[in-house]
C-alpha cells in the first residue's frame, strides 16, 4: 500500500518512514505543502498522512485543494494538541481522520487500517467489501464479522452485498426485491422482512445488542456503525 507522508519535521518524518516501511507500506515523503499537493495529484496513493503546519501551503489548504479537484484519496491529518479549531476545519474540508502529536504509534497504525478499509477508493479494484469489522470476500464467498466467519444463505449474501456496496444508504424493500429476487416477485410479499430479520441477528456483535442493520419504517434498511 502506497502512503504519501507530508511532514516538514525531519525527526517525525524519519520515525514514521522507518516504522511504516517496517509494516510493509511503501512511503513517499514531501516536506512542504506545495510538493505534497503535486505528489498527491500525480501519484496513485492509498492514503495521505498530512501535517497541518507546513511551509508554503499548509495542510488545510492542501486538503481543500485535493477535495476541490475531486481527489478522494483518504487523508489523516497530523495535528498539534492545541489545534482543535484546525481539526474541526480539516474534517469539514474533507479529511477522514486525525491524530494529535505526540501520538501513539499503535494508535496511528489502527487509524490507518480503519480509514483505508472504509475508503471506497481502496475498494474499487478489490473483490473484498469492508464495512467496520464486517468483511465480505466475493471470491471465496466468505463473510466474517470481527474475524469470525458467519454462515449466510445465498439470498442473505445477495442482500448483504447490495448493502455493503451502498454503505450508509437506505435501501427500500422494492429495491432489494428487484435486485435479489427479480421483478417477478409479488411486491406485497414479506420475504424481504423475513430475510432482513435473519440477517440482523447474524450481524450483531457478540458483546453488543445493536445490530449493524438499521430499519427506518417506510424508508428501508441500511448498514450502520455500532461503535
Amino acid at each position: 500500500m502506497r502512503i504519501l507522508l507530508v511532514e516538514d519535521d525531519d525527526r517525525v518524518a524519519s520515525f514514521l518512514e522507518r516504522g511504516l516501511r517496517a509494516e510493509g507500506y511503501f512511503i513517499v515523503r514531501a516536506s512542504d505543502g506545495k510538493e505534497g499537493l503535486e505528489l498527491a495529484t500525480e501519484g496513485d496513493f492509498n492514503l495521505i498522512l498530512l501535517d497541518i503546519m507546513l511551509p508554503g501551503l499548509n495542510g488545510l489548504e492542501v486538503c481543500q485543494a485535493l477535495r476541490i479537484k475531486k481527489f478522494d484519496t483518504p487523508i489523516i491529518m497530523l495535528t498539534a494538541m492545541d489545534q482543535s479549531q484546525d481539526i474541526v476545519k480539516g474534517l469539514k474540508l474533507g479529511a477522514d481522520d486525525y491524530v494529535t502529536k505526540p501520538f501513539s504509534y499503535d494508535e496511528l497504525l489502527a487509524r490507518i487500517e480503519v480509514v483505508v478499509r472504509r475508503s471506497p477508493v481502496n475498494q474499487k479494484n478489490s473483490n473484498e467489501l469492508v464495512f467496520e469489522q464486517l468483511v465480505f470476500d466475493r471470491d471465496s464467498y466468505i463473510v466474517t464479522l470481527a474475524d469470525d466467519e458467519i454462515s449466510l444463505t445465498v439470498k442473505e449474501m445477495a442482500i448483504l452485498e447490495l448493502m455493503m456496496t451502498n454503505p450508509g444508504k437506505y435501501l427500500s424493500r422494492e429495491r432489494i426485491l428487484s435486485n435479489v429476487w427479480g421483478m417477478e416477485m409479488d411486491p406485497m410479499t414479506n420475504v424481504v422482512d423475513v430475510y432482513i430479520g435473519k440477517l440482523r441477528k447474524k450481524l450483531t456483535m457478540p458483546d453488543q445488542e445493536e445490530s449493524m442493520i438499521e430499519t427506518k419504517r417506510g424508508i428501508g434498511y441500511r448498514l450502520i456503525q455500532t461503535n
